[in-house]
């Protein structure tokens, strides 16, 4: 288990079984604002779910492909943030995140995502960070600009959301022009 200290208010820790409760709460109390972009909201509808997903995760960490943390805000959970599709030829992975909806439009995910990247970028040597979205999440859009990640591409009808597919925007940002 590690712990990635963000700022004075964020923090970073890997998820652990125990955390099962804590994560399905946020899910739940966020459910409505969260599935309107993240199509796994709906098939997580309790607390076995969320530590079905921990423990994929965990399992996932020992192999060294992929890694879930919990954000934490004032001390209190808010989110999950994870490291996944990390490619060891390559030296790339993937971040996602999501945050709670009474803590969102405070710069917690931006902030969060700007410590995992310099995280991965120090301490795992990745080359490159990848984010993807759905087109239509703007707000999820404007952490990697913030971020200085350059657009990669448009993925027509890469996922599927609500019976309907829709479009994935990615973005990259390379170590060589990462700004700690």
């Amino acid at each position: 288990m590690f712990e990635i200290n963000v700022n004075e208010n964020i923090y970073l820790r890997q998820l652990q079984l125990q955390d099962a409760p804590l994560v399905y709460k946020q899910l739940d109390t966020s459910r409505k604002s969260l599935r309107k972009f993240l199509p796994w909201v709906d098939y997580n509808t309790n607390e076995e779910h969320s530590l079905r997903f921990i423990q994929l995760m965990l399992r996932k960490a020992e192999e060294q492909e992929a890694v879930a943390l919990g954000i934490w805000y004032q001390q209190e959970f808010c989110g999950v943030m994870d490291l996944h599709g990390w490619d060891h030829l390559l030296q790339k992975a993937e971040i996602g995140y999501w945050v709670g909806e009474s803590f969102q439009r405070k710069g917690i995910a931006t902030a969060a995502c700007k410590g995992l990247i310099s995280f991965a970028f120090k301490k795992l040597h990745l080359n490159k960070v990848e984010i993807r979205f759905v087109l239509q999440n703007e707000r999820s859009g404007q952490i990697p600009i913030k971020l200085g990640f350059a657009k990669e591409g448009t993925l027509r009808h890469s996922a599927k959301l609500h019976g309907q597919y829709v479009d994935m925007v990615v973005m990259g940002i390379l170590r060589q022009d990462w700004k700690y």
